[in-house]
């Protein structure tokens, strides 16, 4: 039986749906924190605890929200009477045993494998980098004005920090050569890009759309990766 191509919109979906639910690691942790905290947390309390940007952290925590895994209300800290109120994250039913959907992330990484063997390889990787553009510009929005129009540097590490909330284990560094790259040593879609090395695409175009946002236009080249039989992920960024 043939299989109609699939549409730009249907491809962006599926690959919006792996963003949405990478397995991150970090964000497991955030929850078992929150379970933990009789009067719930605040992104500040939360990024103190895991060394994580108060955005990133408030970022992961309104994903869990959204979710309905936790509620939201905005009050001041006990015993405080004077102050700006501020948000405090709490289970929505504590009562509920501990159940998360850890292994969502495998079936939709299968998901989003099978769709890109419906592409072109070349028609399938443009669309995966760009989808993650669009992934990675709202991911940097998200962060707040704060962090926009940095130096490029700084906004390297910004990327590198927002893609360790996201289950990537990344960090920016200078080569030998002069030039910044992400050096990524975990890959949230699992063993998938192996096979579908085109999933790849997704994790540079998540850094090319943050940096266009946080910094403006800049290019970026898979210099090692999984699929090619290296043992971590790099992408060189020129800006």
């Amino acid at each position: 039986m043939d299989t109609a191509p699939l549409t730009a919109t249907e491809f962006s979906s599926a690959v919006t749906a792996i963003t949405g639910a990478f397995g991150d690691p970090t964000r497991r942790d955030i929850y078992l924190h929150v379970r933990e905290a009789d009067n719930g947390v605040t992104a500040a309390e939360t990024a103190a605890a895991f060394d994580l940007h108060p955005n990133v952290a408030r970022h992961h925590l309104d994903k869990l929200a959204a979710g309905g895994y936790v509620e939201v209300a905005v009050e001041r800290a006990e015993g405080a009477t004077a102050g700006r109120p501020s948000k405090h994250y709490r289970i929505s039913d504590p009562g509920i045993p501990l159940e998360l959907p850890v292994r969502q992330d495998a079936v939709l990484v299968n998901l989003l494998g099978r769709a890109l063997a419906l592409l072109p390889s070349e028609q399938a990787e443009a669309m995966a980098e760009e989808v993650g553009a669009e992934v990675g510009r709202s991911m940097a929005e998200s962060l707040g004005t704060d962090e926009v129009h940095r130096s490029f540097q700084s906004a390297m590490y910004v990327v590198a920090e927002a893609l360790t909330a996201h289950g990537f284990a990344a960090r920016a560094e200078r080569a030998a050569d002069n030039r910044l790259r992400i050096v990524s040593e975990h890959c949230p879609f699992g063993g998938a890009p192996i096979e579908h090395p085109v999933i790849c695409a997704v994790d540079r175009g998540l850094v090319r759309g943050m940096l266009s946002t946080l910094y403006g236009e800049a290019t970026a080249e898979m210099r090692s990766s999984l699929p090619m039989g290296d043992a971590v992920c790099i992408t060189d960024v020129t800006g």
